[in-house]
Formats: C-alpha cells, structure tokens, sequence
C-alpha cells in the first residue's frame, strides 16, 4: 500500500534504520561500563563512601543500587553477630552461611591393646600467617614449651608468622541429615528483625531498567560532581553549544552554497578572487583558526575576550550588561567556524553549480531568454540535493568542532563537559553526553532525510539510488 506514497515510504524506511541505530548506541553505553570488575554504584560509592561508616556506607550503597535499577529488594535477618540466618517452621534461628574452620583428616595405623593393627584418624586444623590492615603478615616472639623466648645467636629474639585457624564457608541447609547451626537473631520486642536489603539483578533486567531510566530522563549520577545527575549536567552544556554552533553551521550552509552558486554563475573577477580565498580557508582546521583569531584579536589587540561564554565579574541574569558579555564572548567562537564552514560548503556548492550550467536543459533556458534570478534558482535547488547530504555530514561532526572550540575558548559547552570527564574517569557524565551527542545526530541526520525526499524529485518518483 505504501507503494502508492514513496516519499512516505523513503521516510519510514530511514527512520528505521535510526531508530535501530539509536538502540544500538543504547546497547553500547549500557555495556561498556560493566566490561570491569566493577559497576557504575561500586565506582559511585568509591568517592560517596569517604567519610561514613560501614552502616552508613552499606545504606548508601544499597539505595544507589535500587535508584540505578541494578538490584531488587530481599528481606534478610540477621544474628547478633552479624552474620545472616534464617527461621524454621519452629521459628528457631539458624545461620544460612556459616565461618568453620578447616580441617584435614588423616588416617594412621597403631597396635591395639590385642596387638592387632588399628586405624585412628586424627584431625589437624589448617592454618594461615594472619595479615593486618595493610595487608602484611603479623609477626610475634617464638616461644618455647615452657614460655621462654627463642634467641637465636646474637641474642636476638626469633620472630614467627601469627596464625591462624582459615575459616570456610559452610552452606547450611535445613533438610534432613544437614548440620544445623542454631543461633541468636536480633530481636525487637520479642521479634525477628526483617531487614530489606538490594540483591544484585541480573543483566536482562539492568538493561531493561536503563531503558526505563532513560526514557524518564534518569543518566545516573556523575562520579566527578556526585551526586549532581548526569542530566543536570547536560542541561547546562547543551545550550551552550547548540547556540554557538547550530546558528554557525545554517549560516555557513546557506550562505555558502548563495556564494557558491553565484561564484558558478557570474564567474569573472569575483569568481576568480572568492574560489583561491575559499580554497585557502577550507585547507585551515578549526583549531588553528581559533587559535589565530584569539592571538590577533585578543592577545595582541586586546578587542574581544579570549575564554569563557560571560565575563567572570557577570552572573547569569535577564539585564543589558549580562548579555552585552555573552555577546562579547560569543564573537571570536563564532567566527572561528563560520568562515571555514562557509568556505567548504561554497567550494562544493560552485562545482555542483558549474555541472548544472553544462546540462542540456540550463543551455535550452539561457535560449528562451529566461531572467537570470530564474536560471540561479534552478542551478541552486538541483545542485543543493547532495549538499543536503554534506549538511547532515556537517551536523554530525558539529559535537567533534565543538570540543576543539569550547577547548579553545574555554566555552561550557557539551564538549567541555566531556573533556572535563574523561580528565576524571567520569563515566556516567560520558555516557550520557555520549548518548545525548548520538540523539542529536540521529534527530539532525534524519531532518535532512526528510528534507531530500520533500526536494528530490527521484524520491517523489520511486526511485531509489542503484534501483529502476
């Protein structure tokens, strides 16, 4: 049915490949992290620990758990000792993991009273140096039989590792012929005490939780500013760069591909002067632009500030002086990318137009005498369709300009907030700005899918690149 709409069709078809793509990213931020050892809450609670006790520090930790959807509430009880048992039908109190220590049991021969061989078996405890809190191994005096100290040669006391028993895990089950170690819970009014506590969820269920998180807008905690969200981050940096850099990148595409037409079409001294300068401005990165700018006209002329979006004397207001500031600052990012956006789309738009002029029905309209604004809008909408693909090129590498620019000059964009993260292992404000970068992508590239097929032609017609 939809065979009868190709534009509408070109379009679905595109949104589902973003759309997957968009999964796809989704997929990899989620994973990435839990490559280690340790999860993003662990990573959290290196830093939110500082300071807390273990009661306090285990609360924290388990609320992180429960608000990152990384784990689902147990009840547990536990004895007075701390360790965690469980209640019979009897109500009774037995221990769920018990500490025992180890044994090794051997078997020996002796003579019996009768004379006759018999078989003992003796049991000897293992046991194992006792380290400290740095991790060294404990040392005490030797002694010996009797009490003494051991000299060795010089006099000197003998010193020997401190042992101890090593303690293993025993399960302990309630079923029939199973040892059963009873012991005390905490009681309250006569009562067990209930504790609920977070065990960790599996990796399905994570995922599925992230994808919750995310469609509430829930990016998790920054590990560098914890516990400021991720998202509150992104609310102060995104604005930032999309005014520096989206107003940039549509005056560069338009009025570059304006240039670039008429450069085609009037040729003569302007072409001749525009095309080397735009050549020349084309070849130069955008750092180095920046970099010339803020040595010209900051440094040496002292005309324009060199870093920051406001002035550091200024807080952020609706009044006259706070935006005079931002307007200050904003002159010298802008125009470190304007010219060299203007210049790349103008020099791509004039070969496209030069193309145009060579074709059949551009010669048979220049014959009918047709007026020359008429002619320079036929050459600009059929040469701009492949510059709409460069526009969406331009878009996607917007966010990789706007971290060499905000570096450049300081700004408090996005890509300032990514540098100052990755600087400080900050993970969870990577992965956010990572994925928020992806959406925009995905959102702009696909605008300008639906721009081509509104303006293409082929498009309207059904008929796709390589197809009939």
């Amino acid at each position: 049915m939809l065979k009868q709409y190709p534009t509408i069709l070109y379009v679905l078809q595109k949104g589902l490949w973003y759309f997957l793509t968009f999964i796809a990213a989704i997929v990899i931020n989620f994973a990435l992290p839990r490559l280690g050892d340790n999860n993003p809450v662990d990573i959290i609670m290196g830093k939110a620990a500082q300071g807390l006790s273990q009661d306090e520090a285990k609360q924290k930790k388990a609320s992180l758990l429960a608000s990152f959807g990384m784990a689902e509430l147990s009840t547990r009880t536990y004895d007075t000792v701390g360790y965690e048992c469980a209640l019979n039908e009897k109500g009774e109190a037995y221990l769920k993991e018990a500490l025992v220590p180890a044994i090794k049991v051997t078997e020996r021969k002796i003579k019996n009273s009768a004379g006759a061989d018999s078989v003992v078996n003796d049991t000897v405890g293992i046991f194992e140096p006792k380290m400290d809190a740095s991790g060294a191994v404990m040392k005490e005096a030797a002694s010996d039989s009797t009490g003494k100290p051991i000299l060795d040669n010089a006099g000197v006391p003998v010193m020997r590792n401190v042992m101890q028993p090593v303690m293993v895990k025993k399960v302990v089950h309630i079923e029939k012929g199973s040892v059963v170690y009873t012991t005390t819970p905490v009681l309250e009014n006569g009562t067990p005490v209930l504790k609920e506590e977070p065990v960790l969820s599996s990796s399905v269920v994570q995922f599925f939780a992230y994808i919750k998180n995310i469609f509430h807008g829930d990016l998790g905690l920054s590990y560098s500013q914890y516990p400021k969200p991720v998202i509150e981050i992104i609310k102060e940096s995104l604005p930032w760069t999309i005014a520096i850099q989206f107003p940039t990148l549509m005056l560069g595409w338009i009025v570059g591909n304006l240039l670039g037409a008429i450069a085609a079409y009037k040729r003569g001294i302007f072409d001749k002067v525009f095309f080397p300068l735009a050549m020349l401005l084309n070849g130069i990165p955008f750092f180095v632009f920046g970099m010339l700018l803020v040595a010209a006209f900051s440094i040496s002329l002292g005309w324009l500030p060199a870093m920051g979006a406001y002035g550091f004397d200024q807080v952020p207001s609706f009044s006259w002086e706070f935006y005079k500031s931002v307007g200050l600052h904003y002159i010298l990012p802008f125009f470190s990318i304007f010219p060299i956006l203007l210049s790349g789309q103008a020099t791509g738009m004039r070969s496209m137009s030069i193309y145009e002029l060579g074709t059949d029905y551009m010669k048979y309209a220049k014959w009918m005498g047709l007026r020359e604004g008429k002619i320079v809008s036929y050459i600009f909408r059929n040469a701009m369709l492949p510059q709409l693909t460069g526009l969406a090129q331009s878009l996607g590498s917007m966010v990789g300009g706007a971290l060499i620019t905000e570096m450049i000059f300081s700004y408090p964009g996005l890509g300032m907030a990514m540098l100052t993260a990755i600087q400080q292992n900050d993970y969870a404000t990577i992965q956010g700005c990572t994925l928020m970068i992806s959406i925009c992508v995905l959102v702009a590239n696909f605008s300008v899918d639906i721009l081509i097929a509104l303006c293409d032609p082929r498009v309207k017609a059904g008929i796709q690149v390589g197809g009939k």
